[in-house]
């Protein structure tokens, strides 16, 4: 496993472009319901200090959101982009009123039968995946997550995923 860490981070510094400068690495791994999945999304979107792109499935956690608004508060320039048929809930509807009402730029895209994307992109560089849904049930759910700190190489390869699911979206008004 560090053979492949370590391969993965050589290959990603082999596109630095030349005179930039380049921070290690670190790869960081949570599961739940133990807990560690929700922490280390919580902790990356904390500390997040020019950018967030989130994408999701289903959108219903009250502590994703408070994070995503407290960033929001800090300065950050925080976006959204879920699926439309998987965030009909009332749960769901609340949570993309508030982080709206917040003044965060919200999505929803129905061009596929389903956007499964789970993923964070935070200041062009960090990034995080894995199984873990956005919302209240993930906490108790056997769910993954892989933060990847300081890889803006991968890091832009996800965020230009994000940006065409964004592209494709439809803007959401709040209904409140």
């Amino acid at each position: 496993m560090r053979k492949h860490l370590f391969i993965g981070a050589l290959m990603a510094t082999l596109v630095l472009p030349a005179g930039a400068t380049w921070a290690t690495p670190s790869f960081d791994v949570g599961f739940s319901p133990e807990g560690a999945a929700q922490q280390r999304v919580i902790r990356l979107l904390a500390e997040a200090q020019t950018s967030i792109r989130l994408m999701g499935y289903s959108f219903t956690s009250p502590d994703v959101v408070r994070a995503l608004m407290a960033a929001r508060r800090r300065g950050v320039d925080v976006r959204v982009v879920v699926d439309e048929k998987g965030n009909r809930s009332k749960a769901s509807l609340a949570a993309m009123n508030l982080v709206v009402n917040a003044g965060i730029p919200l999505r929803t895209n129905d061009r596929y039968p389903i956007l499964h994307d789970k993923m964070i992109v935070t200041d062009g560089q960090n990034l995080q995946v894995g199984s873990f849904n956005f919302t209240r049930r993930a906490r108790a759910n056997s769910e993954n997550v892989l933060v990847v700190r300081d890889v803006p190489a991968l890091a832009q390869i996800y965020l230009a995923h994000w940006q065409s699911r964004w592209d494709e979206g439809a803007d959401w008004t709040s209904s409140y």
